[in-house]
């Protein structure tokens, strides 16, 4: 009976218990899924823009060389007296003149009195103007020319006096009319400095015409002069 219950004890230990089987779902959990790494796609790369065309490198044609009457034609067009001159034409003749001056933003104005003859020269070119007279208890006589450039459709202006030994230049600003002219000018000063001024010709018909000059000071801008011309 021994040896029977020994031989029955080795065989239950032979035989080993069968593992557990895991469950369905924990097996699926495990399993990596593929729809992820399926549903990825390389990027599709991006169609390159359309190569600009080179600008062209032919050589451009010079101008045509203009011919001798066409440069003829275009010298007559600019020495011709034209509708700009014209409107001088009104500030001809001898005149009284009347002049407020003042030297600096608040020092008192002076009043003076002087003629001037304006005529034109250079066939109708340019108006020349002689002025006499005195300012700040002085002699003083004055020069000036004013014209029509055709080519620039300016007008332009020279003036030189007996108070001072340079010149004074100017050029028309905005659009001029029959009643007024809009001027900047240029001069140097005796102190070596550069001063822009602000003129203004404003021509009441044949009998009367002004001149008024502008600067700017230290407050801003202030008249400097005023001419009133009648006619002598």
């Amino acid at each position: 009976m021994a040896v029977k219950k020994k031989k029955a004890a080795r065989a239950k230990a032979a035989v080993k218990p069968k593992a557990k089987a895991k469950p369905a779902a924990k097996v699926m959990a495990k399993a990596k899924p593929k729809a992820k790494a399926q549903a990825k796609t390389k990027a599709q790369p991006k169609p390159k823009p359309a190569a600009k065309p080179k600008a062209s490198t032919a050589p451009t044609r010079a101008a045509k060389p203009m011919t001798e009457a066409e440069m003829m034609a275009q010298w007559q067009a600019a020495m011709t007296p034209s509708d700009g001159h014209a409107r001088l034409m009104p500030m001809v003749g001898t005149w009284h003149a009347t002049t407020t001056f003042r030297i600096a933003p608040e020092a008192p104005e002076t009043v003076s009195e002087g003629s001037s003859v304006h005529r034109l020269v250079l066939g109708g070119r340019f108006l020349e103007q002689i002025y006499k007279g005195t300012s700040m208890g002085m002699p003083f006589e004055g020069m000036g020319f004013t014209g029509f450039d055709n080519v620039r459709r300016k007008y332009i202006g020279v003036w030189m006096d007996t108070f001072g030994t340079g010149l004074m230049h100017s050029v028309s600003s905005g659009t001029p009319t029959d009643q007024r002219i809009d001027f900047t000018c240029e001069a140097i000063e005796p102190s070596g400095d550069k001063r822009i001024f602000e003129a203004i010709v404003r021509i009441s018909g044949h009998e009367k015409h002004s001149y008024e000059m502008w600067t700017k000071g230290d407050k801003g801008m202030y008249r400097v002069m005023l001419i009133e011309y009648e006619r002598g």
